[in-house]
């Protein structure tokens, strides 16, 4: 019988070793009644591991014939005349579905139901549980005809609830020998006290002996030797286990601890304070910098996006209608408008703010925006040159005889410079004679009215 590997992504693989036998097929019948036996789809199954009644609905879903597998003479029957090739590319994507695990590949997998009735697959080489789609019209005819438990299931489980029980055994044996020893211990510490009062008792007795005794001194001091000798053989040096004594032992024993413990208490609350204010430090100074990095990388991504709007060509209403799109704050956008519109320019600021002051007016709809883009001239000079910095006047002039920035709007804006935090800055060194001819002339018109 000719085998081949299962699964086609392993067909080229020489040591695979997990293999089926190829597939044949032949048609029998004529007209309506013509039918497609599988004629090996036990061999099949067997190599599969699954029910060969599963392969075969699988063939009747996907071609839309009914199909039917005889349990007691294996014939498995499809009807239509089908080509073997057809056959197999079917029992691939049956592979690949119902098989197969889905983590390694590893055809050595068991159908499993699951208790909401959802179907899986268990890799017995890597334990992964694989998700079957459920949308498959096979999956009612699976769940059915659930697939046959394995016969070692059974003994399984049958050897787990015995080791249970042996272990449960066990525990309990090994209780028992503990209470046990308990009562040993409790038992000789009860006859130790017994034998030291005794050997008291004998010990008082000693001094009273007899006048034959004193009359023969050498026989009692060679008796009162070998009893000194019979006591100290008796002897049984113990501990007092009484609650007084235990209790003065741990004191003494915890005193030279304790006043170690106390100091080390008194010193690592200091330490404690002292770290936590460092690490502080460090993490808002952290997350400065990644604020200035996001924010950095926000302005750059926006000056690529209006660039590239302004090389296509755009005029300033859609130029407009673009800025409002931008998922960024008013403020932001201009300050990328203004640099998109300006960046590298030097010497002749003034002449090229005149001629793109049309793009700058489209951006500029009322009072607050006049203010955006004046601030976004300033934030402009602090990263250009010393030459455009000088020519911050008359690009403003510009702007305001083109009727893009009002005189009260330039006026607020120097005057909040100068009172700013960068009022050092000499933007408005430059820009103090053209705002004092602006006031001077708002005077002049005012008399003349």
């Amino acid at each position: 019988m000719a085998l081949q590997n299962i699964g086609a992504s392993n067909s080229d693989d020489a040591f695979y070793r997990y293999k089926m036998p190829r597939m044949i097929t032949k048609i029998e019948g004529r007209g309506n009644g013509i039918k497609t036996n599988i004629v090996n789809m036990v061999d099949i199954a067997k190599a599969l591991a699954r029910p060969a009644s599963y392969t075969t609905k699988y063939f009747g879903c996907e071609l839309g014939a009914q199909s039917k597998f005889d349990e007691k003479t294996g014939v498995s029957l499809v009807n239509g005349a089908h080509e073997t090739a057809k056959l197999a590319g079917l029992l691939e994507n049956f592979i690949k579905k119902y098989v197969q695990c889905y983590g390694c590949g590893n055809p050595e997998t068991e159908i499993i139901i699951t208790k909401t009735q959802m179907i899986t697959l268990k890799c017995a080489a890597c334990g992964f549980l694989s998700d079957v789609d459920m949308r498959d019209k096979l999956t009612t005819f699976i769940l059915k005809n659930p697939p046959e438990q394995k016969k070692g299931s059974k003994d399984k489980k049958a050897m787990r609830r015995a080791e249970k029980e042996r272990l449960k055994e066990g525990e309990a044996a090994d209780e028992e020998q503990k209470k046990l020893k308990k009562e040993i211990k409790k038992k000789g510490a009860a006859s130790t006290k017994e034998n030291t009062n005794s050997k008291s008792v004998a010990v008082k007795k000693k001094p009273t002996v007899s006048d034959e005794e004193h009359s023969s001194p050498g026989v009692s001091q060679a008796g009162d030797n070998a009893l000194a000798e019979d006591d100290d053989d008796d002897i049984q040096w113990q501990t007092d286990t009484s609650l007084e004594a235990a209790r003065q032992r741990i004191q003494e024993q915890l005193s030279a601890v304790t006043a170690e413990m106390v100091m080390l208490s008194t010193a690592e609350p200091d330490k404690e304070e002292k770290k936590p204010k460092q690490e502080k430090k460090v993490e808002a100074a952290k997350k400065d910098v990644e604020k200035v990095q996001e924010k950095s990388n926000a302005h750059d991504s926006l000056i690529t996006e209006i660039k590239a709007k302004l090389r296509k060509g755009s005029t300033p209403g859609e130029l407009g209608s673009f800025l409002g799109s931008l998922p960024a704050s008013p403020q932001d956008v201009m300050n990328a408008l203004f640099e998109s519109l300006f960046d590298g320019v030097g010497k002749g600021f003034a002449n090229e703010v005149t001629k793109k002051k049309k793009y700058l007016a489209a951006a500029v709809q009322d009072e607050e925006s006049e203010m955006l883009l004046l601030r976004a001239i300033e934030v402009f000079c602090g990263k250009c040159s010393a030459d455009a910095v000088k020519e911050v006047p008359l690009a403003a002039k510009s702007l305001y005889d083109g009727d893009v920035v009002e005189e009260e709007s330039i006026v607020k804006w120097y005057g909040e410079g100068v009172a700013g935090v960068n009022k050092s800055s000499p933007v408005w060194k430059n820009m103090k004679p053209f705002v004092e001819w602006l006031q001077s002339a708002e005077s002049e018109s005012e008399e003349d009215d």
